[in-house]
């Protein structure tokens, strides 16, 4: 491409930081391959990226995604505004798929900047036949240089589809194809090295953190059929600082598990969501003994349209952030409770 006095466009900054994972693993010794490989040796195997951007290289970890932490996700903020104060104009963040739809989340929440920051992965590694890495790193580096991604907050683009980090899911252990939004899709695609953002994600929040305090802790309990009211109980025991109940359907829990969650309300916020994986939780409908407005005149938290895996991480950021049950469940209405993303103007 060239400007119109016929001198070349110069190519943007873009800061791309690795933290391991699938994308960045090769055959060590003994079976199956770990993460090894840094930020630059990603990049230097991607034909087409020196066209697409001047990457700012950074290797912040080298581990597989189930050993990321949410300390790990805040120590990353500070070096990735650091990037774009020297003047990039968006940063990628690689990792491992496994947790993703969570870490994407979590820096969501943190990331109160306008520039694009992107996270993606892999799910095939560098030593198979048809490795998607180089291809999900370069579509997700064009994003991040794409004006047009500006303000959307985080997103997440693998196999040339981008998606709002609040609705990502991973549905399947292998497939490239694995990472969707169940029912919103993609907010975007790349096409031929394009970005196209075609709907804006809408009601960001962002959460301020002292991490002077202790990591809170928060399990989440799955009902099932005649689930056993021990599950419950057994928070209580933990002294854990807060619960998500993965509800049946719409937000429903048996009749017997009433005594204990009333004990753990007297104690601890409580967050309400469905284990079905998509849809809102109800608030209006059924009114029988363990529906959800039973449960939310005794002071279940709704999770609204947020999964248990993201409802949980929202509660652990605000128990951090020192909210009460007041604050907690307005952040939930804000961040769960959405329209998705609009159409763009």
């Amino acid at each position: 491409m060239v400007q119109p006095d016929g001198g070349p466009v110069p190519r943007p900054t873009v800061g791309y930081v690795a933290l391991g994972g699938t994308i960045a693993s090769v055959p060590a010794e003994g079976p199956g391959v770990q993460p090894t490989l840094a930020a630059r040796d990603l990049a230097a195997g991607v034909p087409g990226l020196e066209a697409a951007a001047v990457l700012e290289t950074h290797t912040f970890r080298t581990i597989p995604s189930s050993a990321i932490t949410l300390r790990d996700l805040v120590e990353l903020v500070p070096l990735l505004e650091a990037v774009v104060a020297r003047g990039a104009v968006g940063v990628v963040v690689s990792q491992g798929t496994d947790t993703i739809e969570e870490a994407a989340f979590v820096l969501d929440l943190l990331w109160d900047r306008p520039e694009p920051l992107v996270v993606t992965g892999a799910m095939r590694n560098p030593s198979l036949a048809g490795a998607d890495g180089p291809a999900n790193l370069l579509a997700s580096v064009q994003v991040a240089a794409e004006p047009d991604a500006r303000d959307c907050g985080v997103l997440v683009c693998l196999n040339d589809e981008i998606h709002a980090a609040r609705f990502v899911h991973k549905s399947h252990t292998s497939s490239p194809s694995t990472f969707h939004s169940p029912g919103l899709g993609p907010i975007g695609w790349v096409a031929e090295g394009r970005p196209v953002i075609a709907f804006r994600p809408t009601r960001r929040a962002h959460v301020e953190l002292d991490w002077s305090a202790p990591l809170p802790r928060v399990p989440i309990v799955t009902i099932g059929l005649d689930a056993d009211p021990a599950l419950l109980e057994a928070a209580r025991d933990l002294e854990c600082d807060g619960i998500v109940i993965e509800g049946m359907g719409g937000g429903h829990v048996p009749a017997g598990l009433l005594p204990a969650v009333a004990d753990l309300l007297e104690r601890i916020p409580v967050v309400l969501t469905s284990r079905t994986g998509s849809g809102e939780v109800l608030a209006t409908t059924y009114g029988y003994p363990g529906g959800e407005i039973d449960l939310l005149d005794r002071g279940v938290i709704r999770a609204g349209a947020l999964d248990s895996l993201k409802a949980r991480l929202l509660l652990m950021l605000a128990v951090a952030s020192g909210h009460d049950r007041l604050a907690t469940r307005e952040l939930f209405a804000l961040v769960g409770t959405t329209t998705g993303p609009v159409a763009k103007a």
